[in-house]
């Protein structure tokens, strides 16, 4: 007799990656026409990104004391530097999204190192994708956003990096190993080892 619940499960995830094909499809006709110019195109494109970049400019500056009252103005920056770059981007063969984080990054870093450190009060770490939660959003959800902050901070940079692009800013792995520098397949690795690391720290905190 077929499994009908393992059935109903192969075709909701069938259903979810058919869902994110479609809106890499949809980004990328977007990006196309927003690169000819289409006015609406581009007005829509930025709307979609903007969140994302928010986010993680948030997530990147707020770990700072004195930067995270920036991460709106840096996160605006970053839109307007991807209008201007939009005429001489060519697609080729990385997601729009990799390109934008990589401008992100970029600004972020600029941002950390000619901000002046001030004390500032701190704000929640912003809510991870409104999608249906995976296991990376739920080990950050459990724990206090400003506890989940603290944690973050003491992971080492390239784990604290990979983790902010893939549970804050919701990117998949193929774009965050194109922001980078890795395959999709290292990426699933770190963040699998990432998320050991920050729990074993949410753990130990919790003995203590």
């Amino acid at each position: 007799m077929p499994n009908v619940t393992e059935g109903c499960v192969a075709d909701a995830a069938t259903g979810v990656r058919l869902a994110t094909r479609s809106d890499e499809s949809d980004l990328r006709e977007l990006t196309s026409l927003a690169v000819q110019g289409d006015r609406t195109a581009i007005e829509t494109l930025l709307g979609r990104l903007r969140p994302m970049v928010v986010r993680y400019c948030r997530a990147r500056l707020g770990r700072v004391s004195g930067h995270y009252h920036i991460a709106d103005d840096v996160a605006q920056e970053v839109c307007i530097a991807v209008l201007a770059a939009l005429p001489r981007y060519r697609d080729m063969g990385r997601p729009f999204a990799s390109f934008v984080f990589g401008i992100a990054s970029h600004k972020v870093a600029d941002a950390l190192r000619s901000s002046v450190r001030s004390a500032v009060p701190t704000q929640d770490l912003p809510d991870g994708p409104d999608e249906g939660p995976g296991p990376e959003e739920t080990v950050v959800r459990y724990i206090e956003a400003q506890h989940a902050r603290a944690l973050l901070s003491r992971l080492p940079d390239n784990q604290r990096e990979l983790l902010i692009l893939r549970v804050v800013s919701g990117l998949s792995a193929e774009e965050t190993g194109n922001v980078l520098g890795m395959s999709p397949g290292a990426v699933r690795v770190a963040q699998h080892r990432a998320l050991a690391r920050l729990r074993q720290l949410a753990e130990l905190e919790s003995i203590a």
